[in-house]
């Protein structure tokens, strides 16, 4: 898909990670400081994180809060991953490590109110960092902005991609 392609949601999401992409390491090293901050809480993170925001978000509040927490976890694991939810990141971080105490951590993670995302999140990423996968952090900023919907489609996507694999990974697992 070309950048002319994506909608003008995935063009932001797109834009921002390469923003982020392009920090200094200081500005990376002040948003890390902020990791399970939340922006009102934020401390000399603002202007970096304003910088690397694309302007038409700038006051939209709650979305603002899912483009920090982004922002201040993305310097923990930089590494991209291509097209793959959070579910399937950790499922490949469990077939690495044993399942039980990240299948509890993962269940906290998808029972998680939005107020818990950042710290539940923060482990997370650690835990990937440590196993040397990636995140797709454009994927992960578009989980985030539907985490709220009734219909919990992220939290019930992670699961199969954790739990059961998706469609490509199980058809490889096979062959």
């Amino acid at each position: 898909m070309t950048h002319h392609e994506l909608s003008p949601r995935q063009r932001q999401i797109t834009t921002f990670v390469a923003n982020l992409g392009r920090l200094d390491a200081a500005g990376r090293a002040r948003l890390k400081r902020n990791a399970g901050r939340s922006l009102a809480e934020a401390r000399d993170a603002q202007r970096v994180f304003f910088q690397a925001l694309p302007y038409e978000l700038v006051g939209r509040l709650l979305e603002e809060e899912s483009y920090f927490l982004i922002a201040t976890l993305y310097p923990m694991a930089e590494a991209q991953g291509g097209g793959t939810s959070l579910g399937t990141t950790l499922r490949r971080v469990r077939q690495g490590r044993g399942s039980a105490s990240l299948d509890r951590r993962f269940q906290s993670l998808l029972d998680s109110e939005r107020e818990q995302l950042p710290f539940r999140l923060r482990q997370a990423v650690r835990l990937v960092n440590a196993s040397d996968q990636s995140i797709d952090w454009a994927q992960l900023l578009e989980d985030l902005l539907g985490w709220e919907h009734p219909n919990r489609y992220v939290q019930l996507r992670w699961a199969r991609d954790y739990f059961v694999g998706s469609t490509e990974a199980m058809i490889a697992d096979r062959g």
